[in-house]
């Protein structure tokens, strides 16, 4: 490493290797005095905040909108898992019980996702597609295609108990942490579901394990666990109706890495025209 970062203008690098104790993240301005770019080979930051090592002449993108594609099909996959109870039809199987369930479309049903970039887009995007009215929240509350009605997050108290299905996909940063605890949990509509394609913090663990195991919440989806990986003595396993999948949703094995590359080299052009580059994050709001 002391051989290549004093020369290097630009890195290509996962979020882990840039937190390693050998790393000098917060001395990069002495350590590398040429590097003016740092692009990330994933969608959020939250490993590397505060971002206060970010000197005024580096800028920092992440791959944000190359997992599109796939989270929509998480997103019609998860929707219909939790309309036809699909969750709670495999706590069923695990019993070796006969319970059929019978439920209705997802049509005209509602569906709330907090936040609306790439990743929530792509659930709101598949919540439409299925005929249902999606309401989202985002920082803005500026409108989105896949979204009938935008709010801003203050509205989130007054939106959760009129959801059917509540999506979580916002970027971890301070205002969002726990952004659904047990008093948000408590607020939902009985029966209703949970999909979170965030991060693990943004849901109180405790307040959803109780929520399923009495039947307040019909089931959730999560693809996203606090810690990660989830440790083998975690009672989350158990947790009747509820379907966990080891952060791998949005993963196209196939698209994932030549849209990192695309992304990369396009950012490289720009950056060597002296362009704006895509995908920046604003070392203020950590996304």
């Amino acid at each position: 490493m002391d051989r290549w970062l004093p020369r290097a203008q630009g890195l290509v690098i996962s979020g882990g290797f840039l937190t390693r104790p050998r790393f000098p993240l917060r001395e990069l301005a002495e350590r590398a005095p040429q590097l003016r770019w740092i692009h990330v080979i994933g969608a959020g930051v939250e490993n590397l905040m505060p971002l206060d090592w970010i000197h005024p002449g580096l800028v920092l993108t992440n791959n944000s909108g190359v997992h599109a594609g796939k989270v929509h099909q998480f997103g019609l996959m998860a929707l219909l898992m939790l309309n036809t109870r699909v969750p709670q039809m495999m706590t069923n199987q695990r019993k070796h019980a006969w319970a059929p369930i019978f439920t209705g479309s997802l049509a005209g049903k509602s569906l709330l996702v907090v936040g609306l970039g790439d990743m929530g887009g792509g659930v709101a995007r598949a919540g439409k597609t299925l005929g249902m009215t999606v309401t989202g929240i985002r920082r803005s509350a500026s409108p989105h295609p896949y979204a009938h009605k935008v709010h801003a997050a203050a509205a989130l108290h007054k939106l959760l108990p009129k959801a059917d299905i509540v999506a979580l996909a916002p970027p971890l940063t301070p205002e969002t942490h726990r952004i659904m605890g047990a008093r948000e949990i408590a607020l939902m509509k009985p029966g209703a579901a949970l999909i979170n394609i965030g991060r693990g913090p943004h849901v109180d663990q405790a307040a959803l394990e109780k929520a399923l195991r009495t039947g307040r919440l019909s089931g959730a989806v999560i693809d996203v666990t606090d810690p990660e990986p989830l440790p083998a003595t975690s009672k989350l396993w158990d947790v009747p109706n509820l379907f966990i999948m080891p952060h791998c949703s949005s993963d196209d094995a196939d698209a994932y890495m030549p849209g990192t590359l695309d992304l990369a080299l396009k950012n490289a052009a720009l950056l060597a025209r002296g362009r704006a580059l895509k995908n920046a994050v604003d070392p203020q709001r950590g996304y």
